[in-house]
């Protein structure tokens, strides 16, 4: 049998994406799974994601949002998100979240969120005020800094990608489990839409000693989601959850 991990991000509290997700990757008998981070922010679900994530065998790294949790300044504590999020987990799962690491690495695999210097920045696209685009290969190769992992993953921008850099190296982002269109303003306004409302994740095969990524997308109940969020005054992500599209 051929070697496999699986790898999600950007959950987003979206447990029930979350289950779909464990669920498609238990029926093709994957063993482990790697999180990039970005696990319980956004009015849905954040504790029962966590119940799920620290209930099972997966590796787990912080992404910026999780760290958003732990934020002192007046702007992020007083926003509708961080309330929600800090009402509804308890104090084990609070711990549990502070602890985790913002990179590692498994076997010859280096995670991170964003890059490995920053959970804030985008490894594969750059932003102009005329859209989101895929980075050059040089400056991927530079954002990796010291990194020589062979096989680097990396979540934040929740578009899935492949990239082959000319040092043989091979980037990936698996896209978005629980969210599949958001808007930003940093560092100019921007969309990112997968234009289709299903939970989306990666699997790694080790084929003849090299890692070759496949993308999956799974259907779950996602218009109940985008009621769920309707009811808590998120119209942007209601839109996003039920279409894929932001309107």
């Amino acid at each position: 049998m051929s070697d496999q991990i699986a790898v999600i991000a950007d959950i987003h509290g979206n447990t029930w994406a979350l289950d779909a997700v464990l669920a498609n990757i238990e029926r093709r008998e994957i063993t482990r799974i790697v999180n990039l981070g970005d696990c319980v922010y956004g009015s849905l679900d954040p504790a029962g994601t966590l119940e799920r994530l620290m209930d099972a065998n997966i590796i787990t790294i912080a992404g910026n949002q999780d760290r958003e949790v732990f934020d002192e300044s007046e702007q992020v504590r007083s926003s509708r998100d961080h309330h929600f999020v800090t009402g509804q987990l308890n104090a084990a799962q609070l711990e549990w979240l502070e602890q985790l690491p913002p990179t590692q690495v498994v076997e010859d695999i280096f995670l991170c969120h964003g890059t490995p210097a920053s959970d804030l920045i985008y490894l594969l696209e750059h932003v102009t005020e005329h859209g989101v685009f895929l980075h050059d290969s040089a400056t991927i190769q530079a954002e990796l800094g010291d990194v020589r992992q062979p096989v680097v993953v990396c979540g934040h921008s929740h578009v899935p990608r492949t990239v082959w850099l000319p040092d043989d190296r091979l980037v990936v982002n698996p896209g978005s489990v629980g969210i599949p269109a958001y808007d930003d303003d940093l560092p100019h306004c921007h969309k990112v839409e997968a234009g289709h409302p299903f939970a989306s994740y990666a699997v790694l095969e080790k084929v003849e000693g090299m890692w070759l990524p496949t993308f999956r997308q799974v259907a779950y109940d996602h218009q109940a989601m985008a009621a769920l969020a309707a009811r808590a005054g998120r119209s942007e992500w209601a839109s996003a959850l039920a279409t894929g599209w932001l309107r």
